[in-house]
């Protein structure tokens, strides 16, 4: 599988709307600033969440950004569907069946595929932003955009192996 630079920026983005979640909305330029994502390319990826009724945005002085339903209800199999296409790592589950009828040779190798996919696909349709919140350190401490002192002087994030930074991007 393949998450791509975009993909996390919205899996980071949706977190943090999820710590949030009973705050209320919350502008772009807070989200940029907190996760430390570039704001341009983040507007992007909202409108597409929000094409994709994952979010919503209200307007006006306490305007922005604010989950559409409850972090329950939001799969990151949802997500990752959206910015970066199939959760499958070897191709779709049909096209692997295929191949272990077709090619008796290496249909072991097609079987471990296919499961390796199935596992994969099985844990992000079985993980909801809310499970994400409650199990590390960024869930059991939310961050508060009115206690900002300085922006964060991290780096990028690095890039797991099951990562891909587009250059498309």
């Amino acid at each position: 599988m393949k998450v791509s630079q975009k993909g996390l920026y919205a899996l980071q983005a949706m977190m943090m709307l999820t710590r949030h979640y009973t705050h209320g909305a919350i502008r772009i330029r807070d989200i940029a600033y907190e996760e430390n994502l570039p704001e341009k390319f983040l507007e992007l990826i909202l409108l597409e969440l929000k094409n994709a009724r994952m979010v919503e945005s209200v307007r006006g002085a306490k305007g922005g950004y604010r989950l559409r339903r409850p972090p329950s209800e939001i799969r990151l199999s949802e997500i990752i569907r959206l910015i970066d296409g199939p959760l499958a790592p070897f191709g779709d589950a049909d096209q692997l069946r295929d191949l272990i009828d077709r090619d008796a040779d290496h249909s072991a190798l097609y079987k471990v595929f296919l499961e390796v996919r199935d596992a994969a696909a099985r844990i992000l349709e079985n993980t909801t932003l809310a499970d994400l919140i409650s199990r590390g350190p960024g869930g059991s401490r939310a961050k508060s955009i009115n206690r900002r002192t300085s922006k964060k002087q991290t780096s990028e994030p690095s890039v797991l192996p099951m990562l891909e930074a587009r250059a498309n991007d």
